[in-house]
């Protein structure tokens, strides 16, 4: 007699932003019937014609077979299903506060459609008690449930951190380790059921607000480490030294390995994520917030070696080579060269700024309302520009033969063209 094959799980996932629409394509490819909600029309459009509304390699395959083969939809309203993923931003406040609005306003969107037996994992990179939170958020707007576990109205709650470097998230969620923060009851082991869909990496269970720390204290620990690298430059600068030369030099002892300098950090979580531990325990994070404080000041630094250089001409045209916050992808989230190139429109507003990053169509609001500030293409940019700052070492840039700049000055903040 064959086995009657088990229905296929139902997951809601709410944000389609750049880790909840690549967890519900890999979901919905993997067998889920997946729902993915977003409070932006332009975004579920996109998702229901099977169009990426971002960069990203190999999701655009993946999310065009799931929308056709019916596997994954997307909706601006909530649906029922046995399984919500939250991931959906987590930014701070101009005090440096943790600001959980959206994780908040995401709970309170889920309560309603809620009947016993589910499970919600916030994956959202989030402060220690956030999973807590969304409990209580949900369990005040519906009181006839719990979190006692094995009733018929139980809901299971579990906190599931993404681990995934863009441009490579596609292959790192499914081959990288996953930690999952329980709850309550056996939340731990329902995650690890819906994950273990697609993810071929080793599930490591635990509470939910050790999970929490541990994804914060991953990201601290890389923002402490370029930290290291960032202000190295900047004693290097102050004492006429070659940071590129130095680095490569000290790291070349068996047991050094420094990282390499740049304009500052970004990204919604190395730039972010260090300062929710400070917000937890403000007096003990001592070096977690200096190294927050370095990286963070290190846009001034890049702004006051260009801004003198701008100001020995009388309507400099400046190319700012870079916009995203790393090399080859779209992302701009909390990017120093998007807030050094903006700085130096209104530094400087005699200048021309020609703002070139080759992943997008179209300037960024903060941009686009400066009236000095246009999108460039790479190499015209290069050919009129009186000063060339160099802020992403995306590849086409690091290919390029600087020779070819006759009469700039340039500033080059990645290295990527010491050698050249």
């Amino acid at each position: 007699m064959t086995p009657t094959k088990a229905p296929a799980p139902t997951v809601a996932v709410i944000g389609l932003g750049y880790i909840g629409l690549p967890t519900a394509a890999v979901l919905a490819s993997s067998g889920a019937q997946v729902i993915g909600v977003d409070v932006k029309q332009s975004s579920v459009d996109a998702v229901n014609a099977g169009e990426l509304p971002f960069v990203e390699p190999d999701l655009g395959t993946v999310l065009a077979g799931t929308v056709s083969q019916g596997n994954l939809r997307a909706s601006l309203e909530v649906p029922q299903a046995e399984h919500y993923i939250i991931a959906v931003p987590t930014p701070f406040k101009d005090d440096h506060q943790p600001d959980l609005a959206y994780v908040e306003a995401a709970s309170a969107n889920i309560a309603p459609q809620l009947r016993g037996g589910e499970l919600v994992i916030l994956e959202s990179t989030s402060p220690p008690g956030a999973t807590e939170r969304v409990a209580e958020v949900i369990l005040a707007a519906r009181p006839d449930l719990t979190l006692e576990p094995g009733l018929p109205n139980t809901v299971y709650f579990a906190h599931c951190p993404e681990r995934v470097l863009p441009g490579r998230i596609m292959i790192e969620l499914r081959t990288n380790d996953r930690i999952i923060g329980a709850l309550n009851g056996d939340a731990g082991e329902r995650a690890r059921r819906l994950y273990q869909l697609f993810c071929d990496g080793e599930f490591l269970i635990t509470d939910a607000r050790t999970a929490e720390l541990a994804k914060l204290t991953e990201n601290a620990f890389r923002d402490v480490n370029i930290a290291f690298a960032n202000e190295l430059s900047v004693i290097a600068d102050r004492l006429d030294v070659d940071v590129w030369e130095l680095i490569e030099l000290a790291n070349h002892h068996p047991r050094v390995n420094i990282l390499q300098p740049g304009p500052g950090v970004g990204g919604h979580c190395i730039a972010v994520d260090p300062w929710f531990i400070v917000a937890a325990a403000p007096e003990q994070a001592r070096i977690i917030r200096s190294a927050r404080e370095v990286n963070d000041a290190k846009p001034e630094f890049v702004l006051d070696r260009v801004i003198p250089q701008a100001q020995k001409f009388k309507a400099p045209r400046i190319a700012a080579l870079g916009l995203a916050f790393k090399p080859d992808i779209d992302d701009l989230r909390e990017s120093p060269a998007l807030d050094i190139t903006a700085e130096l429109a209104r530094r400087v507003p005699e200048a021309q700024v020609l703002a070139v990053e080759p992943n997008i169509t179209e300037l960024p609001a903060v941009l686009a309302e400066l009236p000095n500030v246009e999108l460039a293409e790479f190499e015209d940019a290069i050919a009129e520009a009186d000063i060339v700052l160099l802020l992403v070492d995306h590849t086409p840039f690091k290919e390029y033969d600087p020779s070819g700049i006759q009469g700039a000055f340039v500033y080059d903040t990645r290295g990527a063209w010491r050698r050249k």
